[in-house]
Formats: C-alpha cells, sequence, structure tokens
C-alpha cells in the first residue's frame, strides 16, 4: 500500500530547533526526513536521516530527487554573529547557497512542495541595506531576497518565517540556554556562583521553540507564499526580567556581573497580526520556558 502520510523534509534537524521539529511533526504523523550534514540526532524516534552538505549542489540535487517531499522546512545555517565578523565569507556562503541550491532544486525535481524558509530577526530589508549591522544579518537578508526572487521568478510556493529569539527547552547559542546551563551547574557546584551578562538592561522578543514549531505547521497550511511572517510573542523583557525568574526557580544565591550598564536602544515588541490572522497563538508563558530550560539542563547534569 503507498506511504499516504505527508513526506516532509528538514534542513538543520540536529540543531536546537530542528531537533524539537522532528519530535512535533513526527507526532503529527509526518513521513520526516532528518536532513544533517554529520551530526547525530538524540532522542528522534520514528524518522529518516539523511546526511547531505547543502553547499554541494549535485548534493542537494540527489536528495531531493530521492525524497520528493510535499514539505520542506529549511533551517539549516550559520546562525552566530560573531563567527560572521571573523568569517563573512563562509556565513555568507553557507546560507546564502545552501538556501539557493535547495530552492532550485525543488523547482526542477519537486516542483509542488511547499517550503517554509526560516530567517531571522537580525535580517533586514533589501531596500534598508544601511541598517544591516553585521555579516549575518546581510547573510540571512540575501536568503530571505533569493527566496521571494524565486516565488516571483518560477512561482514557487515558498512562504518565509522570521522568528524573533527563540527560547525553550534544549541547547542553543541563545542567552536564555546559556544561564539555565550555568545555573544547573551552578547548583551541582560545578560552577562558581556568578553569572555573567553582557547587559541586564538589554530588552528583547522571547518565544518559546515550540511554539515557534507550531507557527511552521500554521504556515505549510495557510501561509501564503513570498510573504514574511512575524513569529513571536509580542511581548518585551529586559535581560534582568529573565534572570529575576532563575532567582526564583532555584534556591542557590548566585550573583550576577553585568559588563555593561548602558541604557538599551529602544525596542518595542511587535504582535505577529498577519500569523495571529491564521489562528496561530503562542501557548507559553516566559515562566513555563524559562522552567523547562532549566530543568532540561538539571536532568542533563543529574545524568552525568
Amino acid at each position: 500500500m503507498m506511504n499516504q502520510r505527508p513526506k516532509l523534509l528538514i534542513t538543520g534537524a540536529s540543531g536546537f530547533t530542528g531537533e524539537h521539529a522532528c519530535k512535533h511533526f513526527s507526532g503529527l504523523g509526518y513521513d520526516v526526513i532528518a536532513v544533517t550534514r554529520n551530526r547525530s540526532l538524540d532522542g528522534c524516534k520514528g524518522i529518516r536521516i539523511e546526511y547531505c552538505d547543502l553547499t554541494i549542489k549535485d548534493d542537494v540535487n540527489q536528495l531531493i530527487k530521492k525524497e520528493k517531499p510535499d514539505f520542506l522546512l529549511h533551517l539549516a545555517g550559520i546562525n552566530n554573529v560573531g563567527d560572521s565578523w571573523k568569517d563573512p565569507i563562509t556565513t555568507v556562503e553557507t546560507n546564502l547557497l545552501s538556501t539557493l541550491y535547495i530552492i532550485d532544486a525543488t523547482r526542477q525535481l519537486n516542483p509542488t512542495c511547499k517550503i517554509v524558509i526560516v530567517g531571522s530577526a537580525l535580517q533586514t530589508s533589501p531596500s534598508e541595506i544601511s541598517n544591516l549591522t553585521h555579516p549575518y544579518s546581510l547573510s540571512k537578508t540575501l536568503q530571505v531576497l533569493i527566496s521571494q526572487a524565486w516565488v516571483k521568478l518560477y512561482k514557487m510556493n515558498i512562504v518565509i518565517a522570521k522568528p524573533t529569539n527563540i527560547i525553550g527547552p534544549g541547547s542553543s547559542n541563545g542567552v536564555n540556554s546559556i544561564f539555565a546551563n550555568n545555573i544547573a551547574q551552578m547548583e551541582m557546584n560545578m560552577l562558581e556562583k556568578v553569572l555573567v551578562v553582557n547587559n541586564l538592561n538589554t530588552n528583547r522578543d522571547f518565544i518559546d521553540v515550540r511554539d515557534v514549531i507550531s507557527a511552521y505547521e500554521i504556515l505549510f497550511k495557510k501561509g501564503i507564499a513570498g510573504e514574511v511572517y512575524e513569529i513571536s510573542s509580542g511581548k518585551s523583557h529586559s535581560i534582568e526580567d529573565l534572570i529575576q525568574i532563575y532567582k526564583n526557580l532555584t534556591d542557590i544565591d548566585f550573583k550576577v556581573q553585568s559588563l555593561s550598564d548602558d541604557a538599551d536602544t529602544l525596542f518595542v515588541a511587535e504582535k505577529p497580526l498577519k500569523l495571529l490572522s491564521l489562528g496561530w497563538n503562542p501557548s507559553f508563558s516566559i515562566n513555563s520556558s524559562l522552567i523547562d530550560t532549566l530543568n532540561y539542563f538539571r536532568y542533563k547534569y543529574s545524568k552525568s
């Protein structure tokens, strides 16, 4: 009997968001193909793994030709601002070429596939190039421009997601994960009880990874080709807010060392109106996200 389950290919599947996406869509009954370059996937059962370097055109063509997915979630890429300053060519090359190769292979070999390209809150509009702040921002801006160009030129079904600062259980490069990791180690007397932060006054919009994945699910069903959808909580929290929540979640009395006390530039959290209009609503509060993140690292170190 033919497999009637929708086939979903997820690039960057071994990353923080990727592992959550694999579990979520597999649980919904999708036939999930997890694409990674060389890393294993922990705890993702019932999915197939394909190893592929997305910066190699022929390898990407072979992948799409073999799998012919109904849906494609493109999460892969370099997402480190610091590394982009050190090696801008690799950052731009990786983020741009992987996107270009995967959407054009889909155009040629599997044109009915619906693609969600995941951008970044740090990207800017191509018409406002003077607002670029680092090479990473450039790479994500070009990624979105290419995606929208292929929608215009080739009528492809590509939707762009623009998530803000993603938090939640799991290991990531974000400040929330770093804080929870350090606090869990302090509780185990593995670290000195001092939490170092860049600036307590920094304000950002934080959104739980599980809410982000549910947004991707809705974009596959209802997202309009060429549109950019903000994924955010619509609420602003300072780094000091996050640390105060963590202080309430632990019995240890850790000190906080801030490297700067400069006032943050004005940050206004915006509601994701286009996404809300599709029926999406975030389910996880900032408190529940932080509790789950801290418990993730507590469990990790209790087993080590």
